[in-house]
């Protein structure tokens, strides 16, 4: 599972990567303009191509995606 800090900073990068002209990864409804909206819809929909890095007290990292699910172990 996700923090709300990740999710917030997933959600952030993705809409700066759609203003800077990323193409759009899911099918939007007719009539959403905002990148708000249209991010949104990609992350419910888990389309979105980013990782989440997380470090624990041990000094251990692990690989999250954007459904909060492990995908591995990062490197120290």
């Amino acid at each position: 599972m996700l923090t709300r800090f990740e999710v917030t900073r997933i959600l952030s990068a993705r809409a700066l990567q759609i203003a800077q002209g990323a193409p759009i990864l899911v099918k939007v409804p007719s009539g959403t303009k905002k990148i708000e909206e249209i991010v949104d819809i990609e992350f419910e929909k888990g389309a979105l191509p980013l990782t989440v890095v997380r470090e624990l007290p041990d000094g251990s990292k692990i690989l999250l995606d954007v459904k909060g699910e492990e995908i591995g172990k990062a490197e120290k």
